[in-house]
């Protein structure tokens, strides 16, 4: 049984892979820079940017110190602040030395910048790429025991099978408790504890996870002193969920292991951040997407009878409403169109209630199918972005009948501003049951950064080019 359970580990196909990922998404991103630049009146031969090829060696070389190599374990937000700071780094390293020489004066600054700036989107649709590509593949990433057959060891079985592209792959789980030997989620109970270290040997694991929160804790520091060092990566899971989870940091007291927990909604420089984002970001993109606004209210007006924009009061930061606009993507008569269908098909009337959702909507018009499908009706909300009633990014507005389902949720939900885009909506949208969308929002709010904001708003634009879980 143990046998049939061997991995492939090969990490030198992933690294290999990664690697030339990101020196093709860098040297892509140099050309397009120099022949840019070239077409808007540059003076100088394409052939001297390409002496400066070895210089990939020093961005790959930024990346693996970074932790970049194979980036097992790391999550996607963490992953993006490390590839922009280390790529920012090395650009601001490489100027120095070039720009505070003679050679400085060969060089163009506007493809340095460009440059910079297309790295960044070009390393990281990069390895989105590869990940969609191989991460499903049995050679890519570590095998993992689980220790711990309970309820923490489903989650944690369910979270890696979901995110493939972590690269943590469970093979096998082991527990105490006879009555749980089986399957779990699609991955063998095999025995108790004490074969962890027979297993790891045989199956080649280098990574574990003991998901027993619950335990008492003298059984599991006999348990981390058994079992911990024949892995060189041990992974705990403490019982402290509904906290945060993204920046929390490991503290020495004197002996004793502290964790900090860094609350972003009370700093004002994160804030002040956000802030910032959301103003820049709206005037650039708003700016950019007025003739398509325009077009679009045109095509509103065309369409059906009624009007432009629509207007619906939703619950804000503290608990205000406001109004949250919308291009109209439903008939004048909605509220009896959905009636006079819900009683022609009360088997749909339960899931009317349940997700305030139907796959098809009588009431949405021939347009507004699309403009819901691409999502380009909220594009109005940016009119809410700059009057300070919502942000680009955050918890999906809701209305005052939606507060009793979040239930002690709501606390967090009032604590910042909704977005026009969110974790529900990178998160499969309407693929989502109701409890999730809650507590993605509770997650959002909890793991609040500008780094969060700006992974959302990456995988947003991915979600609008491929429609993923709209209707």
């Amino acid at each position: 049984m143990v046998a049939s359970l061997r991995m492939s580990v090969r990490p030198l196909p992933m690294v290999a892979l990664l690697a030339l990922s990101d020196a093709l998404a860098l040297g892509l991103a140099g050309a397009v820079s120099v022949y840019l630049r070239l077409a808007f009146d540059g003076r100088y031969a394409p052939a001297l940017y390409g002496q400066l090829w070895p210089i990939l060696g020093v961005f790959l070389l930024a990346y693996a110190v970074a932790g970049l190599y194979p980036a097992v374990g790391v999550s996607p937000v963490d992953e993006l602040r490390r590839i922009c700071l280390s790529t920012t780094f090395t650009y601001l390293v490489l100027g120095a030395g070039l720009f505070l020489t003679r050679e400085g004066e060969t060089y163009s600054r506007g493809v340095f910048l460009m440059a910079w700036l297309l790295s960044l989107v070009a390393v990281l649709l990069g390895r989105l790429l590869v990940r969609q590509l191989w991460a499903k593949q049995r050679w890519w990433g570590y095998p993992v025991l689980v220790l711990g057959a309970g309820q923490t060891g489903q989650l944690v079985i369910q979270s890696l099978h979901h995110h493939p592209g972590f690269g943590l792959k469970p093979v096998a789980v082991l527990d105490d408790d006879a009555t749980k030997r089986g399957d779990l989620n699609g991955v063998p109970v095999l025995g108790p504890l004490s074969a962890a270290p027979m297993i790891a040997r045989r199956l080649e694991i280098s990574y574990a996870i003991v998901a027993m929160p619950g335990l008492r804790r003298e059984r599991l520091l006999q348990i981390l002193e058994q079992y911990g060092h024949r892995f060189p990566h041990l992974l705990m899971i403490p019982d402290l969920f509904g906290v945060a989870s993204l920046w929390v940091s490991p503290k020495d007291l004197g002996g004793m292991l502290g964790l900090e927990i860094r609350q972003q909604l009370l700093l004002p420089g994160p804030r002040m951040a956000k802030a910032l984002l959301d103003l820049v970001l709206t005037v650039v993109v708003g700016l950019g997407l007025l003739p398509v606004i325009a077009a679009i209210a045109l095509l509103v007006r065309l369409d059906s009878s009624g009007p432009i924009f629509y207007g619906h009061r939703r619950l804000g930061r503290d608990g205000r409403t406001f109004v949250a606009w919308k291009f109209r993507t439903m008939v004048d008569n909605a509220d009896q169109v959905l009636e006079e269908y819900l009683a022609a098909n009360p088997d749909l009337r339960s899931q009317w209630e349940q997700d305030h959702k139907l796959r098809y909507d009588p009431r949405i018009t021939r347009l507004g199918g699309w403009l819901r499908h691409s999502s380009l009706d909220e594009l109005p909300q940016l009119w809410n972005v700059l009057r300070g009633e919502m942000s680009l990014v955050g918890p999906r507005p809701i209305v005052r009948d939606e507060v009793v389902r979040y239930a002690d949720k709501y606390e967090l939900y009032t604590k910042v501003l909704p977005g026009v885009t969110g974790l529900w909506q990178v998160s499969g949208r309407n693929n989502v049951s109701y409890q999730e969308r809650v507590n993605l929002d509770a997650y959002y709010v909890r793991n609040w950064s500008v780094w969060l904001d700006i992974y959302i708003l990456l995988r947003t634009v991915w979600v609008v080019m491929v429609g993923d879980g709209a209707y």
